[in-house]
């Protein structure tokens, strides 16, 4: 049997809820519904550390946020760690990395380089907006350069003071640019830099450069070769900002409106959300239908990357993975962003998975974690990651049998199969918000297909019953009717924390079982 082809398409702070909303009217995504009916869809995939290093860092390794180190933005991938990419790598597909990778900080420098980790082929764009894409604009669309510069929001990344080879510092005219720049438009008075419509052609997007280098990686790898496209885009993390043709594409009387903030008037609230002002409201439907409207764009995307996969004659032998890192609360519960506040909107992600010989037009309601995607994508090349080092008398337990991975393949879920032993539950964690250092804002959850709990260190606890109350608005916690299923939860968080660590991490391992 040939070995297959293995794409990801994935989308940055996507929420189940959301991409939920359009298939119930809000936008059309007729290319992610034809991928819906190739395949399964997941109900309750579940992101363990909803931000998008250390999520993207477990997508790689398939380890646990304490397993590869990466608690939140701001720490670098180990590239000694195995990633499933070096692994196909090493057994002969083709990899590329189109778009936005994030194993390294941001501000640590705009040409990251990712070929370490596994990867022949990189263009790489990411929030930060510099670099190659950056560099394309300036060379072949000046007209559009100062545009592109108003929308980089992250102008303190120190490279933007020495930026590329010549060490021009940018950040001066970017922040001239920003403070005099015109976001608002005849058709679009209500533009604001945190939600816009494209200030410049649709050609000219992030979205449609990794589009078109994600492109050129299928059209150009050999026939005879196997390929996985690592396809990543920015869109829809804010600030939200499609091109304005798509704002027509959504249905604005079918927006739902925000969740209230509920804790506000919850005495049983955590401390660190009772310190919080509730997000400005005036402005969410307009949000909201940028964030619509980007995903309008990218389900165009997804078209021409299945339409590219048909033409080369690959579509048939590809599984194709469709993903997101974690969530956007989009002003639910008076919430933006996502990190820490671990409601629905924030830790459910989308996921849909095709290919040869799994199910069509499945729904699985199984919980699965983004740990389970790498083992999947081994699965997908018939690989297996080497085993864990060991040496000396002491661990009688052979090295192929000493776990490696955390997480399972979702094959066999794929398949329609009912494998023994899956898990009941589903854990996520936070550590800091990008603007805090202290642990107040750290959170440990729980996710059940009935129960939400979570704990936040000396600052409370939340607990929420999904079956009658799926919009997270009554905090059980308190309630005393609900005392023993917050003690049996509680002690089932306690031991899924304590399991983070299992199976020890590879990271500065020499071996198992040495003195």
């Amino acid at each position: 049997m040939p070995k297959p082809n293995i794409v990801f398409f994935m989308v940055d702070q996507l929420s189940a809820k959301w991409l939920e909303a359009a298939w119930n009217g809000v936008c059309p995504t007729p290319n992610i519904n034809a991928l819906k009916a190739r395949g399964t869809t997941f109900t309750h995939a579940i992101t363990s550390n909803p931000v998008c290093c250390p999520t993207r860092a477990t997508l790689a390794t398939g380890l646990t946020t304490r397993g590869h180190g990466l608690l939140e933005n701001g720490y670098f991938l180990d590239p000694e760690l195995p990633t499933f990419m070096c692994s196909l790598q090493q057994n002969g597909w083709r990899t590329g990395a189109l778009g936005k990778i994030h194993f390294h900080p941001h501000f640590a420098g705009l040409y990251p380089d990712y070929k370490p980790y596994g990867f022949d082929i990189t263009h790489i764009t990411e929030d930060a907006r510099g670099g190659e894409w950056l560099d394309w604009v300036e060379q072949t669309h000046p007209d559009h350069y100062e545009s592109v510069l108003a929308t980089i929001w992250p102008s303190k990344i120190p490279a933007y003071a020495a930026y590329g080879p010549d060490k021009r510092n940018l950040r001066p005219q970017m922040e001239e640019i920003r403070a005099t720049f015109k976001w608002a438009t005849p058709e679009f008075p209500q533009n604001t830099p945190g939600y816009y419509t494209l200030p410049f052609p649709e050609e000219v997007s992030q979205t449609n450069w990794i589009s078109q280098h994600a492109l050129a990686f299928l059209r150009e790898s050999p026939e005879d070769r196997p390929l996985y496209a690592h396809i990543s885009y920015v869109q829809p993390h804010g600030p939200f900002h499609p091109p304005g043709d798509y704002m027509q594409e959504v249905h604005i009387d079918q927006i739902p409106e925000p969740l209230p903030a509920e804790w506000v008037d919850d005495p049983h609230a955590p401390g660190e959300l009772k310190g919080r002002t509730p997000a400005c409201q005036e402005a969410w439907r307009y949000a909201r239908q940028c964030y619509f409207a980007d995903i309008v764009h990218l389900d165009h995307q997804l078209g021409r990357v299945i339409d590219t996969l048909q033409e080369t004659g690959r579509l048939e032998t590809t599984y194709l993975i469709f993903l997101s890192d974690h969530g956007e609360f989009l002003f639910d519960h008076g919430l933006r962003g996502k990190e820490e506040k671990h409601y629905d909107a924030c830790i459910r992600v989308p996921l849909i998975i095709a290919g040869p010989g799994l199910r069509e037009g499945a729904t699985c309601d199984h919980i699965v974690q983004l740990e389970d995607i790498c083992p999947t994508a081994l699965d997908m090349a018939g690989l297996q990651f080497p085993p864990m080092p060991k040496m000396g008398p002491y661990l009688k337990t052979p090295a192929e049998d000493i776990p490696t991975l955390p997480g399972r393949s979702l094959l066999p879920l794929c398949r329609g199969e009912n494998p023994t032993g899956w898990r009941e539950a589903a854990y996520s964690e936070s550590y800091n918000h990008i603007s805090a250092d202290h642990p107040g804002q750290w959170a440990r959850t729980i996710r059940t297909k009935r129960y939400r709990y979570t704990f936040y260190p000396d600052n409370g606890d939340q607990l929420f019953d999904l079956q009658t109350d799926p919009d997270e608005q009554h905090n059980l916690t308190a309630d005393p009717g609900h005392q023993d299923i917050r003690t049996e939860l509680r002690d089932q968080l306690l031991n899924l924390i304590v399991m983070q660590d299992d199976p020890k991490t590879r990271r500065n391992l020499f071996a198992l079982g040495v003195h």
